[in-house]
């Protein structure tokens, strides 16, 4: 991914519609959502699916000491970074709904170097002085859009890929703490914010769906207080 890629107006690409249309508070316009998307990695155990979690620090600025997946916002070198394995087409197309092609495209890598920089593991591989991710086996899930009143916004979409992709070592960077793969009931007894609580539920439906059934299904919106809609 390399340092000196043109980084693009991030407001040209930003496909918000309704979700990121101003409104007031206190005299302010709302804060813009940034396009951001996290990485749901999971792997399979007779107690249900484990997924890869951190807790953010107590003095964070955005959702203090919770359990989170790991991801953050796109960068612009995210836009031009060349992938080890490109999207699958569903996963593309449901990007796309509210994205341009770059947008998604970035918002795939995005996902996946947040997941080196925050836990240490790589979905890819190095290539000289950058890094390839593998976009191969990432699936989309679903999109959420923090309220209005918060004045750290994002317009977050949840991807997922099987932990069997990984490479190396968990190792974190600091960035979160208590790094390891849990079970919905030791999310929920470690603390989730009620946003990450419900995507998580998103998720476990997910993996509970048969596969010949997924195509085609309803994409979730969640925006507001939190409020599930279907993607339109």
């Amino acid at each position: 991914m390399p340092d000196d890629a043109p980084r693009p107006d991030p407001r040209a690409d930003n496909p918000g519609g309704a979700d990121a249309e101003p409104s007031r508070r206190r005299g302010r316009r709302a804060a813009r959502p940034r396009h951001a998307a996290a990485l749901i990695l999971w792997r399979d155990t007779p107690a249900g699916p484990e997924m890869l979690m951190g807790r953010r620090h107590a003095k964070s600025r955005f959702m203090p000491n919770v359990l989170v997946f790991p991801g953050g916002a796109v960068d612009g070198a995210d836009h031009y970074a060349k992938p080890l394995t490109p999207l699958p087409e569903a996963t593309r197309i449901a990007l796309e709904r509210k994205a341009t092609p770059s947008l998604a495209h970035a918002l795939a890598v995005a996902a996946v170097r947040e997941l080196f920089e925050e836990t240490g593991l790589a979905l890819g591989e190095r290539r000289g002085a950058g890094f390839a991710p593998d976009l191969g086996g990432i699936e989309y899930l679903c999109r959420a859009v923090t309220p209005a009143s918060s004045p750290i916004r994002f317009n977050a979409r949840f991807l997922v890929a099987p932990g069997e992709r990984l490479k190396g070592d968990i190792a974190g960077s600091g960035e979160l703490d208590d790094l390891g793969w849990y079970t919905r009931d030791a999310a929920h007894a470690g603390h989730l914010a009620p946003i990450t609580a419900l995507v998580m539920e998103e998720f476990i439906a997910w993996r509970c769906t048969a596969p010949d059934r997924l195509p085609g299904r309803p994409l979730a919106l969640f925006r507001g207080l939190e409020v599930k809609t279907v993607e339109r």
